[in-house]
Formats: structure tokens, C-alpha cells, sequence
């Protein structure tokens, strides 16, 4: 199957070839034709699938040219609602479609112009969005299509008060698309509430770290986490680093530390202001940045392309968590390696982990790196444990370090 043969309009077939897409991903090739015919959706899939070009695809083909606010986009995040309408506006570049984005963490000026200049297509966090209701400075009585995507996050951020208000808000004659990673039974029952006759899409739930991804564990003691940290630093030879931590606090701290032993670092968390996210991000993407900091707000929704390593300096606590971190590296088909750094405390944590991924992750110790002993210590071999490094090459028992890669 290819974009040609899906349906789309001619110009949207355009912007995907200019984009340099070649075959459409699972969730693209089924979605599409089911949203060209009208169906209500339910997709689960996980991000990195092609989400994004599965519904804004066939709804510009559907939108065809300019008119009144006809289609609305709900997102978790402001990063991921920048992303998506950056994304939507390169699909639209070729027909006269408009698309906004609206979310907090600014100020109102430039989004109200846009919004009473009128556009086709609004990508929006639902506070946000609900703030502009309540102004008259968008009405969602004429909207035609309902995109909410990543429900499960909105869920896991108590969103769903606002997203159930928003969902009132449109007309009941509408195309309603559900994205979602897990369909947790709350999602199940608005589901039920704001669909009709849905069709479903079952990707797959991924509970294990993709083939492309290879990963272990680094056992120490908690006196020596950042020491460990810089050491590892020292020793890969990537491209970029992304770090996650648990809490924001220490995301800065980490952060600052990093600095002060001249790493090019960023961070990002939800206390950043949205112009101190975006610089981060596009530092990172642009290479300006080879070490990027972040709590769990950047590992779903958000891609960043061309992430070598992954580093949890911090095991997650919610399993689906440590999937998401360790996807954002290995993407495309490409390898990486995501390092986990884990101390006695979080030893019940890494269990939950291996329980939903089914499989036990291979604990090695960084060789020259002196220890302080640890009861975590014993489970761990003296030599590194089979990684490949950054250009995919094996060295049969451990990693070939080159020098680390300075910009």
C-alpha cells in the first residue's frame, strides 16, 4: 500500500512525498481510509507510530480548502501540541488549509489574532482551550471533527474533567478520533459516551523495549549516582544523552551540575516556562545541546530524532514509563542503548519492570569506576554486558568506547 493508494487529495499526497515519507506505518494505512469514509475511531498505538499522519492526513484531505474553524486537535501537553501543528502545518503546505496553536504558559495576544483572523484546524491543550471558550474568542459549534489524542495522558493529568467540557461543547454531528497508548477503563467509558459506532485500531500495546534498543542496568550506591552518571558521560561515545529524572528539582540540580563539568546541557520540566521548553528542545534537536535533563513530561509525546543514549539516573516508578523513556532512542530503525542507574532503593522498582516487560535486564558494572560497596553490587558481573555503541557495531563482551563527542 502507499499514500497514493489511500485516497488522499493530490496535494496532501504532495506534502507527504516532499516530506520524504515513503510506505505508510500500520496505524497510517488503516486509519486513513476508515476517517476518509466518516467513522468514528479508536486508536491504540504508541507514540512514534505515525499518529499524527493517520488523522491530520485524511482531515485536510476532508477540510479540501479554506473555511470557518472546522477541525480540533486536543493534546496533553505544549510541547506535544507544538509538534502536532507544526507537523499538520507541512501536511497542509500544499492546499490553503490554516491551522493554530493554542496553549498555556503565554500570553493571549498573538493566539486571539490568530484565532479571530480565523483558521481551519486548532491543535490545543484543553485548559487553554477552555480559557478562549469562555473569552468568545472561538466557539466549537461548528467544528466537524474531534481529534483527542493521547487520552491516556490527559487521564494520567487530570484532564478529563476539561476534556469531557470541551467534548459538550461540539456539535453532536461530528467525526470524533480517539488516540490512546492504553485504553485504562475511564477511557473505555468516554469512549463510549463521545463515539458512535466506532471502528478500532489495535496496534499493539508495547510492553517490551523495541528490538532496536539495547539495555542494562548499572547497579551502585546511592552516595555515588552522580558520580557514576559523569563516569558513564565520559566513556560513551554518543550523539545525544537524554537524561530522566523523577522530579523537578532534580532535573535542575543535575542540571547545574552538569554545567559546572562543561557538558552543553538543557533541561526540561513543567515548572520551565514554554519559551525556556521550546529553547531546550530545539537546542537539543539542533545539536546546540548534546545533553538534554528531563522529568517524565518528555517521554511521551514528544520526538526528538537522532537520541543515541538514554540515561534513567532515576528508575521510573510507573512501568510503562521505563518503555517510553528507553523509546526515545532506536527509533526509525536506528540503535541505541538506554543505561539505568539503580540503587538498592529501587530494586522493588526494576522488579516491577521486569515483570511487565517479561524479560530480566542484564546488570553490569563500569570497569575502573571505584565503588563503594552495596548490597545491590552482587548481582552485577565486573565487565560491561554486550552493548552496542553509538555506531551499531558489537564488541562481543562490552562496549568499544571511543571518546566522548564534544560539539
Amino acid at each position: 500500500m502507499s499514500f497514493e493508494n489511500l485516497g488522499l487529495k493530490e496535494e496532501v499526497v504532495h506534502a507527504v512525498q516532499s516530506l520524504r515519507f515513503m510506505d505508510p506505518t500500520p496505524i497510517q494505512e488503516q486509519a486513513i481510509p476508515l476517517v476518509l469514509e466518516g467513522k468514528d475511531l479508536i486508536a491504540s498505538a504508541q507514540t512514534g507510530t505515525g499518529k499524527t499522519a493517520a488523522f491530520g492526513l485524511p482531515i485536510i484531505s476532508k477540510l479540501d480548502k479554506r473555511g470557518a474553524f472546522r477541525a480540533l486537535i486536543v493534546e496533553p501537553t505544549r510541547e506535544l501540541a507544538v509538534q502536532v501543528e507544526d507537523n499538520i502545518a507541512e501536511y497542509a503546505k500544499f492546499t490553503s488549509v490554516e491551522t493554530a496553536c493554542i496553549y498555556g504558559g503565554v500570553k493571549y495576544g498573538r493566539q486571539t489574532s490568530l484565532l479571530k483572523r480565523g483558521v481551519d484546524i486548532v491543535v490545543a491543550t484543553p485548559g487553554r482551550l477552555l480559557d478562549h471558550m469562555e473569552q468568545g474568542n472561538l466557539s466549537l459549534d461548528k467544528i466537524e471533527y474531534l481529534v483527542l489524542d493521547e487520552a491516556d495522558r490527559m487521564l494520567d493529568m487530570g484532564f478529563m474533567p476539561d476534556v469531557r467540557r470541551i467534548i459538550e461543547a461540539c456539535p453532536k454531528a461530528r467525526q470524533t478520533l480517539l488516540f490512546s497508548a492504553t485504553m485504562p477503563p475511564e477511557i473505555e467509558r468516554l469512549s463510549k459516551w463521545a463515539l458512535v459506532e466506532p471502528s478500532t485500531i489495535n496496534i499493539g500495546e508495547r510492553r517490551s523495549p523495541a528490538e532496536t534498543v539495547k539495555h542494562v542496568l548499572y547497579p551502585v550506591a546511592n552516595t555515588q549516582k552522580f558520580d557514576l552518571l559523569l563516569a558513564l558521560l565520559e566513556h560513551i561515545h554518543y550523539d545525544s544523552v537524554l537524561i530522566f529524572v523523577r522530579t523537578k528539582d532534580s532535573c535542575d540540580g543535575i542540571t547545574a551540575r552538569l554545567a559546572a563539568e562543561e557538558h552543553l546541557v538543557a533541561t526540561i520540566h513543567s515548572d520551565r516556562s514554554q519559551g525556556e521548553r521550546q529553547e531546550a528542545l530545539d537546542g537539543f534537536r539542533r545539536g546546540r545541546y548534546e545533553v538534554l535533563v528531563a522529568t517524565d513530561i518528555a517521554s511521551r509525546g514528544i520526538d526528538v530524532a537522532g537520541v543515541s543514549h538514554v540515561i534513567n539516573y532515576d528508575v521510573p516508578q510507573n512501568v510503562e514509563d521505563y518503555v517510553h523513556r528507553i523509546g526515545r532512542t532506536g527509533r526509525a530503525q536506528t540503535t541505541g542503548d538506554a543505561l539505568t542507574i539503580m540503587t538498592a532503593e529501587e530494586a522493588g522498582d526494576v522488579a516491577n519492570i521486569e515483570r511487565y516487560i517479561s524479560q530480566t535486564i542484564p546488570r553490569v558494572k563500569l570497569e575502573g569506576f571505584p565503588y563503594i560497596y552495596s548490597t545491590v553490587l552482587d548481582t552485577a558481573p565486573a565487565a560491561h554486558g554486550g552493548l552496542r555503541n553509538v555506531r551499531g557495531g558489537r564488541t562481543g563482551k562490552g562496549y568499544s568506547f571511543g571518546m566522548k563527542k564534544r560539539r
